[in-house]
């Protein structure tokens, strides 16, 4: 009859087991002593108790006897080599007793099980940074906080170590451009500023001074066309006779404004759409819009009275999606109002500004660049780079807003891009579905 204490199938306790549970019992007691002496009885008899070689590590390690301590721990770490714990406690073990080499190895064996471990990835950076490895302690930090989770979730003692680790790989990164940008100065010094523009933000980017910001459609993303925050002026040979009749399209615009009539939140997301960073701006006239052009068409009554703003648009090659673009609109943000980091829906076009009335303190930023709107002074811009806007004044902002075609969009490509837009309205049988 099998015993009820024992469930069937089940291995029996050992001898080893039960001299554990005594020496557990024992230390509930305080007879760190004697659960000690009992525990090394019993891995006499049974060496690979691992159990036994766990409690007796850890009693070793509390009395300060790291030879015990490192005889279990290695051979914990022998019979169960995957495990990375024994690996960690024997590096942390190495680490204070000052054998640096055993300590390295030790955390090669974690990384070699979990590659991103975060405290083998945080020790390994410290003993480079002891070591004078500057070069090794900086890869290790940078993966350790390339994995770490939010700071906030780790225990008080890892989350200083990250703090270190962040603070060291500032100080590497600040030492490596400085010492980069000196033994590059000579031959910098052949080209202009603006020759270098682009390379100088390579620069930034490398050394974390500045994020890497991408095209990031939010529907249609047209490839091989690189993401350009602003572009060159000279892409565009109309921008000069648009921004000539920046003081008529000004005039149209503070008639419009005396009138009061047709201006509209720039959002008005429906209460079942999901806001995100609009919650502020929907259906808010803090920023609002006077539609010249909307959906691919002109808003008749609105277009009648800015025959002058119309026809300054019309010099630009606008996009053809009939119920998406061409789209065209006073852009109005009231006095301390800022406009969130968002992108656009689409790379095929890109987005023109026409200052009209710009007080002090307003900005805009595409990616890394940050410009400051002048009035008649035009520009264009990749609105699928994260890009954000703020009037801190206390005054209104105008600018004069419209899309045009890519330049870098052969005429073939527009045609069908054209097409395209069209057949999605012939599914849909509307003029929306999938915007552009």
């Amino acid at each position: 009859m099998n015993s009820p204490f024992v469930p069937t199938g089940a291995a029996k306790p050992t001898q080893s087991d039960a001299d554990f549970l005594l020496a557990q019992q024992l230390l509930q007691q305080g007879q760190t002593a004697r659960a000690s002496a009992l525990l090394q009885s019993t891995l006499m008899r049974e060496p690979a108790h691992q159990p036994s070689l766990r409690l007796l590590a850890q009693l070793a390690m509390g009395a300060r006897d790291m030879a015990s301590a490192q005889q279990c721990l290695e051979k914990l770490a022998e019979l169960e080599p995957s495990n990375l714990q024994h690996w960690l406690q024997l590096a942390m073990l190495h680490r204070a007793g000052g054998d640096a080499a055993k300590e390295e190895r030790a955390l090669f064996q974690v990384l070699c099980i979990d590659a991103r471990d975060l405290m083998a990835l945080l020790m390994r950076g410290d003993l480079f940074e002891r070591q004078g490895r500057n070069h090794d302690a900086a890869k290790s930090f940078q993966a350790a906080v390339a994995v770490a989770p939010d700071a906030e979730k780790l225990p008080p003692p890892i989350r200083a170590m990250l703090v270190k680790a962040h603070r060291y790989c500032e100080r590497y990164n600040q030492s490596y451009s400085d010492q980069v940008e000196s033994l590059i100065a000579n031959a910098a010094s052949q080209f202009s500023g603006a020759e270098l523009d682009r390379f100088r933000l390579s620069l930034d980017i490398m050394f974390g001074r500045k994020k890497r910001y991408e095209s990031q459609p939010m529907n249609y993303f047209f490839p091989q066309l690189a993401p350009v925050e602003f572009f060159e002026r000279r892409q565009f040979p109309w921008m000069e006779a648009l921004e000539a009749r920046t003081e008529q399209i000004r005039e149209e615009f503070l008639a419009v404004l005396q009138g009061e009539q047709g201006f509209i939140p720039y959002l008005s997301y429906s209460e079942d759409q999901p806001l995100n960073q609009w919650v502020e701006l929907n259906n808010s006239p803090q920023w609002s819009a006077f539609h010249l052009l909307k959906d691919g068409l002109p808003v008749a009554e609105n277009a009648s009275r800015c025959p002058a703003t119309m026809a300054a648009m019309a010099l630009a090659p606008q996009p053809d999606q009939p119920g998406r673009t061409p789209v065209g609109m006073f852009s109005l943000l009231k006095p301390r109002t800022r406009i969130p980091p968002h992108v656009g829906v689409s790379n095929a076009r890109l987005v023109t500004h026409l200052p009209l009335i710009i007080p002090p303190n307003c900005g805009f930023r595409v990616g890394n660049t940050t410009r400051q709107w002048e009035p008649g002074r035009a520009w264009v811009f990749d609105d699928t780079i994260e890009h954000e806007a703020w009037n801190n004044s206390d005054l209104l902002r105008v600018v004069l807003i419209f899309d045009v075609w890519h330049p870098g969009l052969s005429e073939a490509e527009r045609v069908m891009i054209s097409a395209m837009s069209a057949a999605f309205n012939q599914f849909a049988q509307s003029g929306g579905g999938f915007d552009l």
